[in-house]
This record gives structure tokens, sequence and C-alpha cells, in this order.
């Protein structure tokens, strides 16, 4: 893949991508204080002076698509150095600083978070009814859309938000800090496991750890959105690791604890139980390892949906209908052969389509694991998920990336994954609404502009002597 930028001493290159990286996040933060996906009302900005940023909201969007631009080329540039894991582990800490400490962006969901957390805290059933039944200023700023609708999370999601929630007691601040913290937990989890899931993947952990945890996505959804898909990655290759160093029982619990925070991840028993039929003997050890499997899983469910107090409405509730508006492949399908063919039916057709296309994708896949690797093979199912369901938000495609990231070989999958990446980081605006043709020209001139400052950046100092730039050279990992 062609290098945009000038060969140098890897060691100097890497501290500038660093600073030029830790800028652009440090931007994006800074803009989501006037653009950001903020409450109703400025409860989030109580030092003096920072609620009047709420009114420089076009400035704050080109604010925040220049560091958002900025943060990207960083990566990319970061991509074509080829750093070791420790220094790559560092500069994610560094990028995910500002992020953390600044307002949600890209998203308001950390909202529906806190209303169902607080819910529950309050006896309302959150499988059968939405936010609005909670009412009061934290119900109000959920999004209109989700005003009614049930919550689809497990009931180990479902927990963490309680206890935020009641800790938070309906300051709007403290609990998005609250669940961003809760978010960044699993981040860690998945900074610590993934080198390692890549080592027993055998795969070299630095490049795994640059495509699976210093992606932009991550950064973007996961700690400056809170996303609680985070908990369930950080769970997920938590569970995989311990499964594959001969652990499995416990590897199904976690597992299982992922799927109970966000369904998906319950693919992950299946590799479970491929991993611990390796590790027995005998003509019956596949039967054997998936009815351990999935007894521990069902015991591990049983336990954590008492412990909760939620009950089993959760599993009706992972019907709980989608947006009419929502942009995934099957829907646009369905809504484009309700304009031809003059029917209704289109949308749910394709759905169910969509569904059987990925049934399809999966058992291609899973036929094919001794050539490709259970985790890798993992990657592409929950990747065809995301694209081919029902519903399609961009953090959905961390899903499939992780896994991808921590057992794929180098090649066309690994190239695919971050291309995809880097084009999807920027394709969500920060205040977590829909765009229109004003604000697009916004952000394309911050993004413009964030191109020529890190050209300048890259070729404005020298960095090693009498600095080129090549057309092709350095390759991604």
């Amino acid at each position: 893949m062609l290098s945009l930028f000038a060969t140098a001493v890897p060691a100097a290159e890497h501290r500038r991508c660093r600073a030029l990286g830790f800028v652009g996040s440090a931007a994006v933060a800074l803009g989501g204080l006037a653009a950001g996906a903020l409450p109703v009302r400025d409860t989030l900005t109580p030092v003096r002076g920072l609620g009047d940023l709420r009114g420089y909201a076009t400035p704050g969007l080109a604010c925040t698509y220049f560091g958002l631009a900025l943060l990207v080329l960083a990566w990319w540039w970061l991509g074509t150095i080829r750093p070791p894991t420790r220094g790559l582990l560092i500069t994610f800490a560094v990028w995910a600083a500002p992020l953390a400490l600044g307002p949600p962006l890209f998203s308001r969901d950390v909202y529906s978070y806190l209303a169902q957390g607080r819910m529950v805290g309050e006896g309302i059933d959150v499988y059968q009814f939405g936010p609005a039944t909670l009412g009061g200023p934290l119900a109000a700023q959920v999004p209109a859309i989700w005003q009614t609708t049930p919550t689809p999370y497990g009931p180990v999601f479902l927990t963490f938000a309680t206890r935020v929630s009641r800790v938070a007691d309906g300051h709007i601040a403290g609990g998005v800090l609250g669940m961003r913290a809760v978010a960044l937990l699993g981040v860690a989890a998945l900074a610590v496991c993934l080198p390692r899931l890549a080592r027993a993947c055998g795969v070299d952990p630095s490049p795994a750890v640059w495509l699976g945890l210093l992606n932009p996505l991550v950064l973007l959804h996961l700690v400056a959105g809170a996303h609680n898909d985070a908990v369930m990655l950080g769970l997920l290759v938590t569970g995989l690791v311990v499964a594959l160093h001969r652990r499995p029982a416990l590897g199904a619990v976690l597992v299982t604890l992922a799927a109970l925070v966000k369904a998906p991840a319950a693919l992950g028993l299946l590799v479970v139980a491929a991993i611990w039929a390796d590790q027995l003997a005998g003509r019956w050890r596949w039967p054997l390892a998936l009815f351990r499997a999935g007894g521990t899983g069902l015991a591990t469910t049983v336990i954590a949906t008492g412990v909760a107090g939620t009950g089993y409405g959760w599993i009706g509730a992972l019907s709980t209908p989608i947006s009419a508006t929502n942009w995934s492949v099957t829907s646009a399908l369905g809504r484009l052969t309700g304009v031809v063919l003059d029917t209704h039916l289109g949308v749910s057709a394709w759905r169910w389509i969509g569904l059987g296309a990925v049934g399809a994708v999966g058992l291609f896949v899973w036929l094919r694991r001794e050539q490709l690797g259970v985790v890798h093979a993992l990657g592409l199912c929950l990747a065809a998920m995301a694209v081919l369901g029902p519903a399609l938000r961009t953090w959905y495609l961390l899903w499939g990336l992780v896994p991808i990231a921590a057992a794929a070989p180098t090649g066309a999958v690994r190239r695919w994954a971050a291309g995809a990446s880097g084009v999807l980081a920027l394709a969500v605006l920060p205040d977590g609404f829909g765009p229109d043709p004003e604000r697009l020209a916004v952000a394309l001139g911050g993004a413009l502009l964030a191109v020529v400052a890190a050209w300048w950046w890259v070729t404005g100092v020298e960095l090693a002597p009498e600095p080129r730039l090549h057309a092709v050279g350095y390759r991604l990992w």
C-alpha cells in the first residue's frame, strides 16, 4: 500500500507521529465542547466560560474534523513505521487521554445507557418500556426515536449502567464520566489481551495492536463515544485468550458475559468449543466440548441474570425494532425495493435475506476454520453480521475487526479492514445526528485543512538527512 509520507529514523518519526495524533485527538475533544453530543441543557460544562462554546457549533465542527483527519492520518502513518508493541500502547494512551476527558462524541447512546440504568434502579422493566416512561431531565437526553424503545442489552451491561446511574444520582456529567470509565475498563482489557491473543494465533502483536486497538474507530466510538461494545469486546477477547491458554471453562464464562452485554458475542462460544475440543482426546471430543461450552454458558447466563435481577426479558428484547432510517445494507435495499415495487414489505424481506446471507457466510467460513484459524473465522462471521445484519452502526464493524486484527495473516483482509476503518472514521458527525449540506461542507473544510497541516508537519522539518517523499516504499502491516 502506498505511503504518503517521508521516510525517517523510525524512533524520531514515531515521536512526531505520536505528537501529530495527540494534536488531532485534542482538537477533536476541543471541538466536541461546541459540536459534540452535548446534553439538552448545559450540564457537562461546569467550568465558567466553557458553556459559551455551545454557541460556536460551526467552528466546533470544523475543529473536530480538523482533529479527526489529523488523527486518521497519524494512524495511517504509524502503520508504515511499524513500531514495537510497547510504543504503540504508549501512543494509544497519549491519543486516548483527551477523548477520555472530553464530552460524548459521535453518538448519544451514553444517555440511553444512563436512563436504562436509572430505570432498573427504580424498578421499571427496561425490556418492556423505553426511557419516556422514566421521564425527567435524564430521559430528555435520549433521542426521540428511542424514547419508547425497550433496551436490547443484556443483564451484565445493565448491572454496570445501574451502578453508575445510582452513584451519579441524576448528575448527567458524573453519569457520562462513569459510563466512560466502564467503557475504558473494556478498552483496558483489550489493550492487555489483544497482544496475547495475537501471539496465540501466530500473529505479530504489533500490527494487531495497530489495527485492533489504535484504530480510529476504537478511539472515537469506544473511548469518546463510551459505547458498551467496549465491554463486550474486552470480555470476548479476554475469554478467547484464557481458553487458548488451556482454561476453556473460564473462557466460556467470560465469552458468555460478553454475550450478556451484546448478543453477537455469543458466537465466541463456538470458538471456545473448538479450542476445548483440540484440548481433549477421543472420538467424542467435539460433542463433549460443545456440551461443556454450552452448559457453562447456560449456567453463567442463569447466574448472571439472577444477580442482575432484570429477568429474562432480554431474550424477547433481542427483536427490538430497528429504526426506519437505519442505513444497513439490507435496510437500504429494502427501502429501494419498496419504492420500485410499491410495497411496504421490502425492508422486512431484505432483512430476512440478510440474516440468511449471514448464516451462509458463517457456514462457509466455519467449514474452512482449519485453514483460517478459529479466531480469524470468528472475526469474519462477526464482520458479516455487522454488515449484513438488520442494523448497522459504524462501531459495529469493530466486532469483526478486533478478532481479524488478532488472527488474520498479512494480506487483503487486513488491508481492507484498515482502509474501511480510515474512511468510516470520518462518516459520523460529532453530535451523533444526520448530516446536511452545510455541515458537510464545514466538515470537509476542516479535514482538508488537516491534510495541509499534516503535510507541513511531516515535510516542513528535517526528519533525516535529505528527506525525500516516496511514492512507494513502506507498506502497511
